[in-house]
């Protein structure tokens, strides 16, 4: 296991061709309306992504539709979700929407990573990715 890394030191994160397509989409549909902030953060990430070809992605990295479980490092609570676009999100099955602010914290995370994200009254939430339980790429699933 390598040395976790808080993510906000993380030079470049690492993103496949197919979720880049799909998320520049997602940027330019939103960028008027309540989520244009989520999608101008969104098009800042991308824009600093490296681009790799599916079969090359790390299987320890999330991607789009990824299942991850990661922890809370204040409460040590566990917990899954899915990473994914927007209209595919419902909290109530732990499908996490690419425009939430921990959504667009974990796109391109490796397994070990530290990300904070800012919480309610000024509040800063930690977690660690201890996981990725399904990757698309890893299972062979590129047509997702």
């Amino acid at each position: 296991m390598h040395e976790p890394r808080f993510a906000a030191t993380v030079p470049s994160l690492q993103i496949t061709a197919e979720d880049m397509i799909r998320l520049r989409a997602v940027v330019e549909r939103h960028l008027e309306g309540t989520k244009a902030a989520a999608a101008e953060q969104l098009e800042l990430e991308l824009d600093r992504a490296r681009v790799v070809r599916q079969e090359q992605i790390p299987p320890d990295i999330v991607t789009m539709r990824s299942r991850v479980l990661f922890e809370d490092l204040d409460t040590g609570r566990r917990r899954e979700a899915s990473l994914v676009y927007p209209e595919e999100a419902n909290i109530d099955q732990s499908r996490v929407s690419i425009l939430a602010p921990v959504g667009l914290a974990v796109l391109g995370l490796q397994v070990g990573d530290i990300i904070e994200w800012p919480l309610p009254n000024e509040r800063l939430g930690k977690l660690r990715i201890l996981e990725v339980l399904y990757q698309p790429e890893a299972a062979g699933d590129f047509h997702l």
